[in-house]
């Protein structure tokens, strides 16, 4: 049986996912509108990815008896200022999503919640590799640099990791 307070934060994470996939989703139309295809298509994924992580979180509650809330979705922006800013806010995101995980892992120590503390340890392992995904990108952006000409190296080079990153996924469901 969770405690109150674990379903209360376990339903505020799903609110916090359910805003990452669409925040990544106004990121993915907001390059496709600068016809940056690999961009869009790597914040695509990275929406539908974290639609799942919000679903599993959903799916935990109803499995451990407890009441899943559907979360209201706070409007995310539509316009971004660049390329970098674009990857750089989304590192910043992923650092706080990255927080409120360990924050829900020491919820569960404390209340010696086993079960939690077990389903947890997923988005802990996913948490790690998000964030040295969007630093690895950022790496990227730094080496190939800000020009208008930089642009297209840099959604050619986006485009590359999103190939790479769901060929790996794609091996490890086999």
């Amino acid at each position: 049986m969770l405690s109150e307070k674990m379903i209360k934060a376990l339903n505020e994470q799903i609110a916090m996912e359910g805003y990452a996939s669409f925040l990544y989703l106004s990121k993915a139309g907001w390059f496709e509108n600068k016809s940056m295809l690999g961009c869009a298509a790597f914040m695509y994924r990275q929406s539908q990815e974290e639609h799942i992580h919000m679903m599993k979180i959903f799916h935990y509650l109803i499995e451990m008896d407890c009441v899943a809330i559907s979360p209201a979705i706070e409007q995310p922006p539509a316009t971004f200022s660049d390329v970098k800013t674009v990857f750089a806010d989304t590192l910043a995101h992923e650092q706080r999503v990255t927080k409120s995980i360990n924050d829900l892992v020491e919820l569960a120590i404390k209340e010696s919640d086993h079960a939690t503390y077990a389903f947890l340890q997923w988005y802990v392992t996913e948490q790690r590799e998000e964030e040295s995904l969007m630093r690895t990108i950022l790496d990227k952006i730094n080496l190939i640099g800000n020009g208008s000409q930089s642009l297209y190296f840099i959604d050619k080079e986006i485009e590359a990791i999103n190939k790479a990153t769901v060929a790996a996924e794609k091996a490890e469901g086999e």
